[in-house]
């Protein structure tokens, strides 16, 4: 039986999963198929920064379950790079280096730079009608957060065209005084926006941006609780992608999530477990 919604990390490629997810021996080329079998979805990020290769699409689709859901974002140097109606041809070129995957890769993630501002929303609306494909939008210029007529605009475009908002919440990193070099790190390249909890469709998009000690995270998790089962109630089908600042405890972060979300939601079904092997008594010395 599937979930509801769509639950997942930025990535699958964590060495330090192999402490409580993955078995101890697990191989880095193992750790997209034990990934997909607890959770049902991952962000992209990594096709921000650099496209893969065709065989590693390939191979992806021959991992991921046919209910996966991947949301590739589209290259950088796409979104980042001047006039998106420019970058139409290069974008058609990545969906069909990403068509090995089909329905997988849905809905593709256009994650917009803060310097992308209420004048350029033309070039936004050109570039989803150009490549009509099932898309969401993440938006960092302040100005589509001052709940204004540029916000206004801005839901009024994606709402047209059936494109979701893609919702950023970053309140429980920098809730976190930690001077750690990871911490440190996220909240320098994270922006420090408000939550715009949107569903323009079907499927909302929140990104959750977690405090590196779990028990921190729930004053702000637990409303995303009741919003994710209130969706889903509504019909909807949510996607909740949990981080950490370095991600190492991401995946437990996700799986608390969920744990909560089943308190809310009698009759949730619980994350598949993946087999470990306990760890090996050590014997002290005689």
């Amino acid at each position: 039986m599937r979930q509801p919604y769509y639950i997942g990390c930025p990535s699958w490629s964590e060495n330090a999963w192999r402490e409580y997810l993955y078995p101890a021996d697990a191989r880095s080329s193992d750790y997209l198929g034990l990934y997909s079998q607890v959770f049902n979805a991952v962000e992209g990020n990594t096709t921000f920064y650099a496209r893969p290769s065709a065989a590693t699409v390939q191979r992806w689709a021959e991992i991921m379950p046919d209910d996966f859901r991947f949301t590739a974002k589209f290259p950088g140097d796409i979104s980042h790079a001047g006039d998106l109606r420019e970058q139409l041809p290069a974008a058609e070129s990545f969906v069909g280096l990403m068509s090995p995957l089909g329905a997988r890769v849905s809905p593709l993630w256009l994650q917009l730079p803060a310097s992308f501002a209420p004048q350029r929303l033309g070039e936004l609306a050109a570039f989803i009608d150009g490549l009509e494909q099932p898309m969401a939008v993440e938006v960092r210029h302040p100005e589509f957060f001052a709940k204004g007529d540029a916000e206004r605009m801005l839901n009024r475009l994606l709402r047209d065209r059936g494109v979701e908002r893609i919702c950023l919440d970053p309140r429980a990193l920098f809730s976190c005084t930690s001077t750690s070099a990871a911490v440190l790190h996220a909240q320098s390249k994270k922006p420090k926006v408000p939550p715009r909890p949107a569903a323009l469709t079907q499927y909302p998009q929140v990104r959750f941006i977690g405090h590196p000690a779990l028990e921190a995270n729930d004053p702000f998790l637990i409303p995303w609780v009741e919003k994710v089962a209130g969706w889903i109630e509504e019909g909807r089908s949510p996607y909740m992608f949990l981080h950490t600042s370095d991600n190492r405890l991401a995946a437990q972060l996700a799986l608390r999530f969920h744990e909560q979300l089943m308190a809310r939601l009698p009759g949730l079904l619980p994350l598949p477990t993946l087999h470990r092997e306990p760890a090996a008594e050590q014997l002290g010395l005689l």
